[in-house]
């Protein structure tokens, strides 16, 4: 089995996430900051690039503006961050857009990447649903990523079936997800994590909706 060429994409994990009505609710932000900084010192150690990914939407905006203190990496990012990473701003969901994330990987052959950080249910979901179409694997990690609880016209949803939910989805097809426990071991020993299999995933369903 071919060793993974990875990188660790860190996405937004910005102070403007830790308080007020973006707060990161599930796993909530003091369980999974300590699992980010987890990743990011595991990929340190295994010489994997890393990118620190920071969210704008422009000077005076009510959110993210990148003159405000909302804007900036939280300590604990900030305190690992090195020279030699990889700083990208971006004004869209996926890291992909607008951004030259894309021709830095494809210097370094890299052929996965590994997705912590925030929004499960916005910024996490769209970069890893992109990555296929730049014939990139994608690595979600559960517990270093995280949801918020939305409610719109359409409906509502709590943060926990949010993101319990897109776990699920990105591991049918999009993206390996696993643990930052198991995905640490994988970087150890040169491991690719399983592939996603939509089959399996569409059959084990059925299943269990079936004994529901």
């Amino acid at each position: 089995m071919t060793t993974p060429r990875r990188a660790l994409i860190v996405i937004d994990v910005q102070q403007e996430y830790f308080s007020g009505p973006l707060e990161i609710r599930y796993p909530p932000h003091a369980d999974s900051l300590p699992r980010i900084a987890q990743a990011i010192d595991a990929a340190t150690a295994a010489g994997i690039p890393v990118v620190a990914v920071q969210h704008t939407a422009g000077e005076g905006a009510p959110v993210f503006d990148p003159t405000g203190p909302g804007f900036e990496l939280h300590p604990e990012v900030a305190s690992r961050r090195t020279d030699e990473w990889k700083s990208v701003v971006k004004r869209y969901g996926t890291v992909f857009a607008g951004t030259d994330l894309l021709p830095w990987l494809r210097e370094r052959g890299i052929d996965t990447i590994t997705l912590v950080g925030y929004m499960t249910n916005n910024c996490v979901l769209a970069s890893a649903a992109e990555a296929e179409t730049h014939g990139l694997a994608a690595e979600v990690l559960a517990d270093a990523t995280g949801a918020i609880h939305i409610a719109n016209e359409a409906g509502f949803a709590d943060a926990k079936t949010i993101h319990t939910t897109l776990m699920a989805l990105l591991d049918s097809n999009l993206a390996a997800v696993a643990d930052t426990a198991t995905w640490s071991g994988a970087v150890t020993t040169g491991r690719s994590l399983p592939k996603p299999d939509l089959g399996a995933s569409a059959v084990t369903g059925a299943q269990r909706a079936g004994q529901a």
